[in-house]
């Protein structure tokens, strides 16, 4: 079995793959061009790619013998699911694994936007620290606050459950809202999008992308906004109109933001990078260890069912195995 990987994983599931196939690697530690992803699939079984590949048509028929697309993440809007069902190809992604993780990031870009603890660091280091000051960084309240929920899948509601224990008053908006008795069980309300950004003090982002989900967050949502909220994402970048946002962050409609994911990484909304009330980071939500390795072994657990002519657990185009 012949596997292209676009990019290095951890060791540990390099070693698993490489003991039980032929493994095409890049030597660089970088993404692949699309002409190297082109060239390097010819004569492949499997594909295993990431976020930032985009595998349409083209590519799939670069090699007509190819198998299996094992996408290394949760999303695979980077894929054309119906190009590939229409050549017989699988494909697969990592659900699950990375909920916990990525709840984690979400909470800690609450928790460092709201008490301003990136500012606070560049403070101290920058030696301009003179000491305590009764207005010094005043931040915002977490403890009690309201969080409104923007999508209450797993992740979601990890989240969810990060939030009561700071006994927040928990807010969310689903495209299917669940029974009334499972909200009052969970001790959560439902409201209208429009209710969530009106009404919440911190607002994440947990909703799937899709044509209808893009831009879902733009400059009404936000001028709707408390002007002492925030807006949390790490679920895909393209959830918000990034120039809407920064008009919003420096002009004051919001407090503030915390992002892991943008519209057109690595590139950043002109502005954004010079506003201090935004925390950015490097889209870390699934970055430890033990989850990139989880989601690299599911990845290739996937490659060999197919291989082995099995159905694998985490099916995209599940139409191929229901004819």
């Amino acid at each position: 079995m012949k596997v292209l990987v676009t990019r290095r994983l951890p060791e540990r599931v390099m070693a698993y793959l490489e003991e039980r196939a032929d493994v095409t690697c890049a030597a660089e530690d970088r993404g692949l061009t699309r002409e190297e992803l082109i060239a390097g699939l010819q004569g492949k079984d499997a594909l295993l790619c990431l976020l930032t590949d985009k595998i349409d048509a083209e590519v799939m028929d670069a090699n007509p013998y190819l198998r299996v697309i094992a996408n290394y993440a949760v999303g695979y809007n980077n894929i054309d699911i119906e190009a590939a069902t229409a050549r017989g190809i699988t494909v697969t992604n990592t659900p699950d694994v990375l909920t916990a993780a990525t709840a984690d990031m979400a909470w800690a870009l609450l928790m460092a936007v709201s008490r301003r603890i990136v500012e606070g660091d560049t403070l101290v280091r920058s030696g301009g620290w003179t000491g305590w000051a009764p207005l010094q960084l005043i931040g915002g309240d977490v403890t009690g606050a309201t969080l409104g929920l923007v999508g209450l899948g797993r992740i979601g509601r990890a989240m969810m459950r990060r939030a009561q224990g700071f006994d927040m008053d928990i807010l969310y908006w689903n495209r299917t809202r669940l029974a009334a008795e499972e909200e009052a069980e969970l001790g959560i309300r439902y409201g209208t999008l429009e209710e969530v950004m009106r009404t919440a003090d911190y607002v994440s982002i947990h909703v799937a992308y899709t044509e209808q989900t893009h831009h879902l967050i733009g400059e009404r949502e936000l001028r709707s906004m408390k002007p002492g909220a925030y807006l949390i994402n790490t679920a895909r970048g393209a959830h918000i109109d990034e120039a809407a946002l920064v008009r919003a962050l420096r002009e004051g409609w919001i407090a503030g933001a915390g992002l892991d994911v943008y519209e057109r990484e690595p590139e950043l909304a002109s502005g954004l990078t010079k506003l201090e009330n935004v925390v950015l980071a490097p889209h870390l939500g699934s970055a430890t260890l033990q989850t990139r390795e989880e989601m690299g072994m599911m990845a290739v657990r996937s490659i060999l069912a197919v291989m082995d002519e099995e159905r694998p657990d985490h099916v995209v185009n599940t139409g191929l195995y229901e004819q």
